[in-house]
């Protein structure tokens, strides 16, 4: 079924799990993260990034959103980091159910004024709006960007932002980072920062950038109140990296034969964060 994110992390907030936000870039990606979670009974976010709807083009979000209204579990359909006001209304006339304003590297009442400006837009179309507050750091200089130095949420700035532009949810700054972290990086999260933010505000609270964070620390910040964890890097990594294995032999050249294996791979990634963000099974709940 296809909902919007609001409605959805709704009932994440109120059971205490986090629903799974996975980037898609190509539709084999797409159809094997819809076969897991499937199999799993969990809500899922499908996540497309401005360059990755660039790459793909509008075009595929139509198949995505009929396969979604087929589903047995909710399904969300989100732009991910939206970097202007004209990428998310592409995304609004394109069918996305939920858009993201990402002025997170803006001054705070800039990043105000923007988000508060795609809320009277999107909610005039019963589509959700993610703020980012804070800023998220950078891991490594492939993919989504992210800041030199992380800029943490302030549970007081927090409160503010979500009381002024009416956001569904809000992602915040903690300690994680886009990309793969390098080796010998050891990442932390501020979890104790996490529990004011939660108290700060009633919304649901997102996690970018967890994709090499350890299992630990994501699962505490779930138990803590995060809603909503973007998976990207971690998927790509499973998927790709097994297609250059299948690659290893020069005779394969169709499709069906190279692409299997490596949805095989990205989902067995999928299948470890749903049930690490507890959201395997709960879909029955909605």
């Amino acid at each position: 079924m296809l909902m919007n994110m609001k409605e959805l992390l709704a009932v994440a907030n109120e059971h205490y799990f986090a629903v799974p936000a996975f980037n898609v870039s190509d539709y084999s990606m797409f159809r094997g993260l819809m076969e897991i979670t499937e199999e799993l009974n969990a809500p899922i976010i499908i996540a497309i990034h401005p360059d990755e709807l660039k790459h793909t083009g509008t075009d595929m979000v139509k198949a995505i959103i009929e396969r979604s209204y087929k589903s047995t579990v909710p399904v969300a359909i989100h732009l991910d980091h939206g970097a202007n006001y004209e990428q998310v209304l592409l995304a609004i006339q394109t069918g996305f159910t939920s858009v993201m304003i990402d002025g997170s590297s803006l001054p705070f009442e800039e990043n105000i004024a923007i988000c508060k400006k795609v809320v009277d837009t999107a909610h005039a179309v019963n589509v959700s709006v993610e703020g980012e507050l804070g800023t998220i750091g950078t891991a490594d200089t492939y993919g989504e960007a992210g800041s030199a130095v992380i800029k943490y949420t302030d549970p007081a700035d927090a409160a503010k932002f979500v009381a002024e532009t009416g956001v569904d949810c809000l992602a915040i700054a903690i300690g994680t980072c886009h990309g793969i972290y390098p080796e010998g990086v050891d990442p932390k999260l501020q979890l104790d920062l996490l529990n004011d933010i939660k108290a700060a505000v009633s919304v649901p609270l997102v996690l970018h950038g967890g994709s090499s964070n350890p299992d630990s620390e994501i699962a505490e910040s779930v138990k803590r109140g995060v809603n909503k964890i973007n998976i990207s890097s971690d998927i790509k990594v499973a998927y790709f990296n097994k297609m250059r294995e299948v690659l290893q032999d020069k005779k394969v050249r169709e499709p069906n034969v190279i692409q299997p294996a490596c949805i095989d791979a990205m989902k067995e990634v999928a299948a470890h964060k749903i049930r690490l963000f507890m959201a395997d099974g709960k879909a029955s709940l909605y």
